[in-house]
């Protein structure tokens, strides 16, 4: 099967955050495809809302066979079984109204493919905007990322 490489953002403000993204990444491993690179994981002050509760965040590349929506349904199931109890809604004018998470999976970037569906965007398209997402992409994209 052709395997996509694929860019996916991690992230956990609740809980023990390295041991969660950790685990998000075995998870991945096993459902999704082999990992390739991982960036560091950097901390960042919550995006979007209010919260006493820093981010560990993460980039990881990893190659895939799934189907873009086979992995957002994939990194979703992923998300439910460490613990995410809901994801982000809108409120009234569409604003999204963020929240503490255990764990959060993104999918960044899906090789040069787009998508722009209702419940799944790629490019994602807040990514430019967060510095917690760009600077560990930055890191994946060049050879100073671990290699697995």
């Amino acid at each position: 099967m052709r395997q996509t490489d694929i860019y996916l953002g991690l992230g956990s403000n609740l809980g023990d955050r390295h041991t969660l993204l950790l685990q998000a990444i075995e998870c991945l491993v096993q459902r999704v495809g082999p990992l390739v690179r991982c960036s560091s994981f950097i901390e960042s002050e919550p995006w979007g809302f209010a919260s006493e509760h820093p981010f560990l965040n993460a980039v990881v590349l990893m190659q895939t066979s799934l189907t873009p929506r086979q992995l957002l349904e994939t990194t979703q199931q992923i998300e439910r079984e460490l613990g995410r109890t809901e994801k982000t809604a809108s409120v009234s004018d569409g604003t999204p109204a963020y929240h503490d998470r255990p764990i959060d999976i993104d999918i960044l970037l899906y090789g040069d493919t787009t998508v722009d569906e209702p419940d799944l965007q790629i490019p994602h398209p807040k990514m430019a905007e967060r510095p917690f997402v760009m600077e560990p992409l930055r890191e994946v994209q060049t050879p100073v990322g671990r290699v697995f």
